[in-house]
């Protein structure tokens, strides 16, 4: 167990507050909402990390990582995963990751679109959630396109289902539970990023993220994020290798 004071700055309440992201399909990410419930591969993980620290869990519910990110960045919320970039390396101290992600764009039904590259021209309309790892690096990777961004993979879907976008940009795993709710819609292979999905405490709190990253490869040693995974129904999703 880590000492008082170390447990004091990764906890200063005195209870765990995590934050997890929740969309309408489920992903090595994304957790889902049923019934009040809030269930998923970053919720279990969480739950776990609580009860080895013997430390009452909060769980704060947020609509997409950029959300997470300034919940973490201002102290609101103790600890959390998110996927790691540059950006987010300037407001939250990263620890290792428990899986890597990588992003594409889903292109609706009747699209003429079957490369990644083609989405890099003018007039094309990407959608993307706001304040994400995914969306700086569609915008940066697509320049001549126009990039819009929501606030949550709901209303991304809504969009899908609509007509209103030509390409929609998430991880290769968040798309499997959404392809079902948009009929001919389809996937575009390869990716335009790839980084991992870290755990991250608040700035200048060196103790903290010792307790984190000490929790995270724990995780993956003992098997626990590989029950997650199939708890979830991902058994094909590899876990991160070690730190």
């Amino acid at each position: 167990m880590p000492s008082p004071d170390d447990l004091e700055q990764l906890s200063p309440t005195g209870k765990l507050r995590v934050g997890v992201v929740t969309a309408p399909a489920a992903s090595a990410f994304f957790a889902i909402e049923d019934g009040g419930d809030v269930r998923g591969v970053t919720v279990d993980l969480l739950r776990g990390f609580a009860q080895a620290l013997r430390l009452p869990l909060e769980l704060q519910v947020y609509a997409n990582s950029g959300q997470v990110t300034e919940a973490v960045a201002s102290g609101r919320c103790d600890l959390a995963f998110m996927p790691h970039d540059a950006e987010r390396a300037k407001k939250v101290a990263f620890g290792p990751a428990y899986y890597f992600i990588a992003s594409t764009y889903l292109v609706p039904a009747r699209s003429t679109i079957q490369r990644i590259e083609e989405v890099d021209r003018p007039g094309c309309r990407i959608v993307a959630i706001s304040n994400t790892t995914t969306a700086r690096s569609a915008a940066r990777t697509a320049p001549h396109a126009t990039v819009r961004e929501v606030p949550s993979v709901e209303e991304m879907t809504a969009l899908a289902g609509r007509g209103e976008g030509d390409a929609f940009a998430l991880t290769h795993d968040s798309f499997a539970g959404l392809l079902p709710k948009l009929p001919g819609a389809r996937v575009l292979p390869g990716h335009f990023q790839r980084t991992g999905i870290c755990v991250a405490v608040p700035p200048e709190r060196p103790a903290a993220l010792k307790i984190a990253s000490e929790l995270v490869e724990e995780a993956k040693r003992s098997g626990a994020v590989r029950r997650a995974f199939d708890a979830a129904g991902f058994p094909d999703l590899d876990v991160a290798p070690p730190a």
